[in-house]
């Protein structure tokens, strides 16, 4: 499964790379205009220029979004936070101003900032330390979600491919990413085990996309001879059929999404 995952999201970065030799600006630059302060960091999906697979639409993060969502204003205590994320059993939650568009995101790490100060305060630092120190008070010194909180915020459009968010999600090693409309206002939030699961279609699903493919351009007699099986996306080819016809399904075959491998054991008839 997670050969599956790393492989789409390869495949989405691969194709997002191809603008980028053409001369069109490269992906991360069009996410950076959403958040120009963010150049090092991945910031909210363009919208989505993935095209789906033949014969396959490709699932979009509104398929797949958890709505409501949960957020937090951004004058929240520090207290009500750790209590909030407690209640809600999660370890981040986006930040939201008054009119609901997300400014951030505040974890646990950010909340730890406080306790770790503390504990690194009361020892003698060198240099190096110390420079740390002052970070960390910065964070520490915090009192609201506003002055906790990462920001820019990573976002991503309900428009886009799921394969999108999860290259997203890979580049900003987020459990949960916020969704936003153009405006920036929060209408949902979408898990990676979502986007995992989306990307990932069951065997059923594979091996009835290979019984299409045979039925497409085998002749009658050729595909009632062929028999399917797929296993972890591992497919198995047995029976007879023409040698033209046989080289033809194996590269058809290994062209589909999710096939890790294919084992043919097709004999000429």
């Amino acid at each position: 499964m997670l050969l599956r995952y790393l492989g789409a999201v390869a495949a989405v970065s691969a194709r997002h790379a191809e603008p980028a030799r053409q001369g069109a600006p490269p992906v991360a630059d069009t996410l950076a205009r959403t958040h120009p302060q963010a150049r090092e960091r991945p910031a909210r999906s363009s919208e989505p220029s993935t095209q789906p697979s033949a014969g396959r639409e490709a699932t979009l993060v509104r398929d797949v979004m958890d709505v409501p969502a949960a957020s937090m204003r951004d004058d929240l205590s520090y207290r009500e936070i750790a209590r909030l994320l407690a209640r809600e059993h999660v370890g981040a939650l986006p930040v939201v101003d008054a009119d609901d568009r997300v400014t951030g995101m505040v974890s646990e790490s950010d909340l730890l900032a406080k306790v770790a100060f503390e504990a690194f305060s009361g020892h003698r630092a060198g240099p190096i330390a110390r420079l740390r120190e002052r970070r960390l008070y910065e964070k520490a010194s915090g009192r609201t979600a506003a002055d906790l909180m990462t920001s820019p915020a990573i976002t991503v459009l309900p428009g886009a491919t799921v394969a999108e968010a999860a290259w997203l999600a890979a580049l900003s090693r987020l459990k949960r990413i916020p969704v936003a409309d153009h405006e920036g206002r929060l209408v949902g939030v979408v898990r990676r085990d979502a986007l995992l699961q989306a990307l990932i279609r069951d065997d059923a699903g594979i091996r009835q996309e290979v019984e299409a493919k045979i039925s497409a351009f085998c002749a009658p007699a050729d595909r009632d001879a062929v028999e399917v099986t797929v296993h972890d996306g591992v497919v198995e080819l047995e029976g007879r059929m023409s040698q033209a016809a046989m080289s033809r399904l194996v590269v058809e075959v290994e062209s589909i999404d999710d096939v890790i491998e294919v084992n043919s054991h097709l004999t000429v008839a």
